[in-house]
């Protein structure tokens, strides 16, 4: 059975939210009270958060869909309706979410750290919220928002400061296991080790954590033996840790080319140049061992390289080799620059940016815009007075003036929106914009011009006249 997964792809959806409610106040003696709607409730959150207990995504591997909560819907009354409960996710420490397309989005390290993985929708105002001095009795509400739906991929990264690796029975186990309070699984077969264990060690003041990454074999970095699965437990590490076996029973290895091959894998994987190598040449108690560690210390040295000789068995050069990694992690958070506390950073819009743009594309024009998307989202289109709330907003933004700059006509196609959710209409232009053409929709006063007074007078007159004769035809005798 799975007990560890490191990669999972989730499924989250954050809830909608609540329409808000078209009502009137009623009581006796006072049948037309004003609107009373109240708004709608705000859609649930998705929200990652960072627990320290939690060392695995294996919850999410056999559950991959998560849904938030809806908002409620408005109640006459002034009632609003009940906003969505956020859904909290634990992850572990070290987390990575990226999009399908790999894409890095959040970096999730620190217990506490939270990240929206779908927002919410917005709950829509009621009738009593979208009354005005124009609109006093509005007989429409706005729709509540789709909450966001989409998929993420997590990753968990170790956040370890050593990380041992070597190939399979190398000891890796052994060691992490006598050097802290770790109890992997140990056995004399190779990758019995399936998944990382994490260890914390303690020497002097320093303490840090150690990771035993499972055994690495030639070509893991294309996915052979389980390296691919687990090198990226080995990116967060500040120092890397060869554990070489120097009593291999198969008799092609040798220390010096399992080395090689380690660091060509490391190579390949990319990313890993600037850590620190200590290299351990284990088992060490054994005769053979030992008079192997001894013919290619030099070489090692040679090229730079610490070298640390140990046995996890007979408890051998233990000490001298936590104090070396304590030293080298402490010259690691060193060297880090302090965290700056965190700034709120104000980025103001640009005094000529409309919120919206006009495209011409082959056929029809399209509108693209966070405010004019939302509006559309948010119009019941069964309504005719919703509808013409919604070109009135949208009058106001500008929409219609840079249509015309565009160079739309009246009868044109226009979409709101992008291509998967966009509404497509006609586009007839407002005959009444501004302030001074305020009236009915549909009617321009400036076809109503004023008339002379005398004609006025005469048409007074002919009125009269007429109305005389017909009293005079049908007056009684």
């Amino acid at each position: 059975m799975t007990t560890f997964v490191d990669r999972v792809e989730l499924h989250v959806a954050a809830g909608n939210g609540g329409h808000g409610c078209a009502s009137v106040h009623r009581e006796k003696f006072k049948p037309l009270g004003g609107p009373d709607g109240g708004n709608g409730g705000r859609g649930g959150d998705v929200i990652l958060v960072v627990d320290q207990s939690v060392t695995t995504l294996l919850d999410y591997h056999h559950s991959p869909h998560r849904k938030a909560t809806n908002g409620k819907p408005g109640e006459g009354g002034n009632r609003s309706g009940k906003d969505g409960t956020d859904l909290i996710l634990p992850v572990p420490d070290g987390t990575v979410v990226l999009d399908k397309q790999g894409n890095v989005l959040a970096d999730l390290i620190g217990q506490g750290t939270t990240y929206i993985a779908a927002q919410g929708g917005r709950g829509g105002l009621g009738n009593a919220a979208l009354a005005s001095a124009r609109r006093k009795a509005p007989g429409f509400a706005l729709l509540g928002e789709p909450g966001h739906a989409g998929d993420v991929v997590l990753e968990l990264k170790t956040v370890a400061d050593v990380a041992l690796v070597g190939y399979p029975s190398a000891g890796k186990s052994s060691l992490i296991s006598v050097l802290s309070a770790a109890k992997p699984k140990i056995a004399d077969y190779p990758f019995t080790t399936l998944v990382p264990n994490l260890g914390v060690v303690t020497a002097g003041s320093t303490v840090y954590t150690i990771a035993d990454v499972p055994g690495l074999i030639p070509g893991a970095s294309q996915g052979k033996g389980l390296g691919l699965e687990f090198l990226r437990h080995v990116e967060r590490c500040s120092v890397l840790v060869h554990v070489l076996d120097t009593a291999a029973l198969e008799s092609e290895r040798d220390p010096l080319t399992d080395l090689d091959v380690i660091e060509a894998e490391l190579a390949q994987y990319g990313g890993l140049d600037d850590r620190p190598r200590v290299v351990v040449l284990n088992k060490v108690d054994i005769p053979d061992g030992q008079d192997l560690a001894d013919i290619i210390r030099p070489d090692l040295e040679s090229r730079g390289y610490q070298v640390l000789e140990v046995s996890a068995v007979a408890h051998l050069g233990l000490k001298e080799l936590s104090f070396a990694l304590a030293q080298i992690v402490a010259d690691a958070r060193a060297a880090k620059p302090q965290e700056e506390a965190t700034r709120i950073v104000i980025r103001p819009k640009a005094v000529d940016d409309a919120g919206f743009t006009v495209v011409a594309e082959e056929g029809f024009y399209r509108v693209l815009g966070e405010k004019p998307e939302r509006w559309v989202r948010q119009t019941d289109f069964a309504n005719d007075e919703a509808v013409g709330y919604l070109a009135d907003r949208l009058a106001r933004l500008g929409v219609e003036e840079e249509l015309v700059k565009a160079g739309a006509h009246s009868g044109d196609e226009v979409v709101i929106g992008p291509t998967d959710d966009a509404v497509v209409f006609d586009w007839e232009p407002s005959l009444a914009t501004g302030a001074e053409m305020l009236g009915r929709r549909g009617e321009d006063h400036r076809f109503d011009a004023p008339r002379p007074a005398a004609q006025r007078r005469r048409e007074r007159d002919v009125e009269r006249d007429e109305a005389d004769q017909e009293y005079d035809a049908f007056k009684p005798f």
